[in-house]
């Protein structure tokens, strides 16, 4: 991303202003402490499909990383970081990497999780939060 390290952190770690900014997110709400909850659209063509979890989020500003833990939803028990860290050649390269054994659903869950819910789901919603956080700071810059 074409911004300074500040501007894509602080774009990233402001959930409750994502819905205004990625069109996907339908919207976050902060709950008590450090939860969030969050609902975003998974299109598919002219179709969307609602998705919503809820996170335990963290903020280190020092290690320049979002940590989140899903408790509630279909993805409880995923844990999720971003990871900013500034580039050589300017701006600011981000990395979400996503850790999940899928739902507890006898037999089928870890398949679910490899085959739908991780590459279909997941990754769907992830690209396009990072596409639009990217519009957003780059905009702004």
């Amino acid at each position: 991303m074409r911004a300074p390290l500040e501007h894509v952190y602080a774009a990233a770690a402001a959930v409750e202003r994502w819905p205004i900014i990625l069109p996907h997110y339908r919207w976050v709400r902060r709950l008590e402490g450090s939860l969030v909850e969050m609902a975003a659209w998974r299109p598919f063509g002219p179709l969307k499909y609602p998705t919503w979890w809820v996170s335990e989020m963290t903020l280190d500003r020092a290690a320049s990383e979002i940590r989140y833990r899903h408790v509630r939803g279909i993805t409880r028990g995923m844990k999720v970081v971003w990871t900013l860290v500034e580039a050589r050649e300017g701006g600011v390269d981000v990395e979400i990497v996503h850790t999940w054994d899928g739902p507890r659903w006898p037999l089928i869950g870890r398949v679910a999780a490899n085959l739908v819910i991780g590459p279909v789901f997941i990754h769907g919603i992830a690209s396009r939060t990072l596409a639009g956080i990217k519009r957003a700071v780059e905009s702004a810059a």
